[in-house]
């Protein structure tokens, strides 16, 4: 279960929930936190590849005209 849902204020942006998550797996992964890379860098290299592809994917669907039926990907 995303942590986005425990005791987190609602973000009004689109994707915001997904981005939220991306966001904390970067800052608690070991690159940042053992190797004192940035979090753009880590990201380059692969870090949590899954959050990236459905942050990806979510913003894509904003720009879908068939979302309007089938409603954003991601949470």
């Amino acid at each position: 279960m995303p942590k986005y849902y425990d005791d987190k204020e609602e973000d009004g942006r689109a994707c915001g929930g997904v981005r939220e998550d991306l966001r904390q797996c970067l800052l608690e992964s070991p690159c940042v936190l053992q190797e004192n890379k940035s979090p753009k860098q880590c990201l380059r290299e692969g870090h949590c590849r899954s959050l990236q592809v459905t942050f990806f994917e979510c913003k894509r669907s904003m720009l879908d005209t068939r979302a309007r039926f089938r409603g954003r990907k991601g949470y």
